[in-house]
């Protein structure tokens, strides 16, 4: 199976992803796609000899269907079975995630249900919960919505700030991504839960 790895920052889950999929693993990555062409991931994935693509997303601004257009071409190039959201800072709209319907994956950065959307270990903590985490799901219309494929979780320490609880999650979700991501490939829908 082929996936496309969608990012804008430094690409540490998608190098996290990439490197799993190796031996016996049922997928390889096809492209890393950004919507920032300075995105300091492209550089590691043409590192790890990954094609790569950019769709700068600000000459759309305020045009998102103009924008999924144009990120349209390389994926219909690449032709993935699957997409992997691994720190996409774009919403997408209905009609795209439509038009990958069940073949999209995304990480986010709390226990879902629970924090959708951004600042989500601030929140966690300011709600005053003993733990938090990571949640991969497939994504649907809604935001950080659809089903859950794996959650793994960390407690949440006295003193915490929304710094040094993101540095516990992020290695969670560089072990949690992965096994999802191959699961996913495996057609097994078994969520997966780390301690």
């Amino acid at each position: 199976m082929k996936v496309a790895i969608l990012i804008s920052g430094s690409g540490s889950n998608m190098v996290a992803l990439a490197e799993s999929m190796t031996g016996d693993h049922p997928a390889r990555p096809c492209m890393v796609l950004a919507n920032d062409p300075n995105a300091g991931g492209l550089a590691r994935a043409r590192a790890m000899g990954i094609p790569t693509a950019a769709i700068d997303h600000r000459p759309y601004k305020g045009d998102r269907t103009a924008f999924e257009a144009a990120l349209l071409e390389p994926l219909l190039t690449a032709q993935p079975d699957i997409i992997a959201l691994a720190g996409f800072m774009r919403v997408l709209t209905p009609d795209f995630v439509g038009r990958f319907e069940g073949q999209i994956l995304n990480i986010h950065p709390s226990l879902l249900p629970k924090y959708k959307g951004l600042n989500t270990h601030a929140r966690a903590i300011e709600a005053g919960d003993t733990e938090a985490g990571c949640t991969v799901h497939k994504v649907t219309a809604a935001l950080d919505d659809g089903p859950i494929l794996g959650q793994a979780r960390v407690p949440i320490l006295p003193g915490d700030t929304a710094e040094t609880l993101a540095a516990r999650v992020l290695p969670m979700e560089h072990k949690l991504y992965p096994l999802a991501l191959r699961r996913l490939a495996m057609a097994d829908h078994t969520p997966i839960t780390l301690p």
